[in-house]
């Protein structure tokens, strides 16, 4: 078998065909996400980006689309969190950057498989005041809440890898991927119930949030893939 030296491994260690493959999913995990989630903001029926969190695109006749895309980006992100750990045996953040990066890939698995309720009038014909909370709505919740912890904690465990590397931009880059994560998820945890500009300003600041924390994990994946 062919393999390839990754500069960001231990020294002597290889990349085999496998573990480049297993990060190239983690690579394209973010950008399909991103695309597809896109283009279901500005074509599912009633949908508001302005009100309505992605999660709610689950529900409706369309909704087997996002609770796809949920189960197989979370499917992809393990296998990049796999092969980060393949590609860092040893080393610092090595073992717990990719376990908490596995466990976003979880979170994102269990929110498609327990659907978010209906809220705010979408899909179409839910009332504009509806806010009963299910037992699969409650377990979205929960899921998605522990998978966006293991992403802001893996963000943080690999700016100290990077910062013990002297790789500066990259400590900053995840330290600040990580802040900002958490300041919107508190957001949208503590103000999705409000009214009027504040809910515009939460459910837009948690969406960036949501494209940049899929950037920091597709560019974790790639910078190991092409090193």
């Amino acid at each position: 078998m062919q393999h390839v030296i990754s500069k960001d491994s231990p020294s002597g260690v290889a990349t085999p065909k496998l573990t480049r493959a297993l990060l190239a999913c983690g690579v394209v995990a973010g950008p399909l996400y991103i695309i597809v989630g896109g283009i279901e903001m500005l074509t599912r029926p009633g949908y508001d980006p302005t009100r309505d969190d992605l999660s709610l695109m689950s529900n409706g006749s369309l909704g087997w689309i996002h609770i796809s895309l949920f189960i197989l980006t979370g499917l992809l992100t393990i296998a990049g969190a796999i092969g980060m750990r393949r590609c860092l045996p040893g080393s610092q953040g090595g073992t717990w950057g990719p376990v908490l990066l596995s466990v976003y890939g979880l979170g994102l698995i269990g929110a498609g498989f327990f659907v978010a309720d209906p809220a705010h009038g979408f899909p179409p014909g839910t009332p504009a005041d509806a806010n009963a909370v299910s037992w699969h709505g409650l377990l979205h919740f929960i899921c998605g809440s522990i998978g966006f912890i293991g992403l802001i904690a893996a963000c943080f465990v690999f700016a100290r890898r990077f910062v013990a590397q002297r790789q500066r931009g990259w400590a900053v880059y995840s330290v600040t991927t990580g802040v900002l994560f958490f300041a919107a998820f508190v957001g949208i945890a503590v103000g999705s119930n409000a009214v009027g500009a504040i809910t515009t300003v939460v459910i837009l600041a948690f969406t960036a949030a949501v494209v940049i924390g899929w950037a920091w994990v597709s560019a974790m994946a790639a910078k190991l893939l092409i090193s």
